[in-house]
Formats: C-alpha cells, structure tokens, sequence
C-alpha cells in the first residue's frame, strides 16, 4: 500500500506526480529543485543557495512524513556543471553527519526541470 506525501512547506509538484510516496517503512522523495515553496519563485544566484533552498525543501518533505536527514539511505544529485560540484558539496554535506550519510551519486546532465542547475532526489527508510 503506498501513501501519498505532499507538503505545503516545499513546492507543489509541476507535473503528474507527488513530492513523495511513503510504501511500506520505504519514502521515496521526487527530485527537488531551488523553488521556494512560500513564493513560488526560483531562487536564482549561486549554486551554494540553490543547493541549500532544494535541501530545505527535502527537509519539509521528510518531516512530513516523520522522518529527517539520518532516516536518508539514498541520494541522487543532478547538476548541470560538475565544475559546481564542490560548492553543492559543501552544503549538502551539512545536513549529514558523515557517520550517517546516505549512499549517493551526482550526475551531470544537459537540464533540469524549469533550467535550474541542481535537482536532489532522495530515498529514506522509516
């Protein structure tokens, strides 16, 4: 059985899909890109900001759902400059304690959704 997660705190989803599906203990969030979910605007500036507004949108999807960053098993980052790597890494690595921090891939792609440069999808267990 799954359940849907869907949280005012992050932004409305801007297709046929759902932030998040809860099955089982298992939450799979969808990608997450640096919209704030209050104005509906895309934060625009450096990636380090960028990466921050799509973490925090993670975070009220997770805490929707009762869960925070140590319940993270897996994350996937897309970035469409892997010369920006370090810099998303920085912020990202924030929100983990490396004791806890999930398994992880970034890939570098042509474009995101709405042409931002960073999209963080993640799977958590409960």
């Amino acid at each position: 059985m799954k359940k849907i997660i869907n949280t005012p705190n992050a932004p409305a989803p801007i297709g046929p899909y759902n932030q998040a599906i809860l099955t089982g203990n298992t939450l799979y969030i969808s990608g997450q890109i640096p919209m704030d979910p209050k104005t509906g605007e895309l934060v625009t500036g450096d990636i380090k900001a960028q990466t921050q507004q799509s973490m925090e949108n993670l975070k009220a999807i997770l805490s929707e759902a009762g869960a925070s960053f140590s319940h993270v098993v897996k994350a996937s980052i897309f970035v469409k400059d892997m010369h920006q790597f370090s810099a998303i890494n920085e912020v990202y690595g924030t929100y983990f304690d490396m004791e806890t921090a999930p398994a992880r891939e970034t890939v570098e792609v042509a474009n995101l959704p709405k042409f931002v440069a960073v999209e963080i999808s993640m799977i958590a267990v409960l």
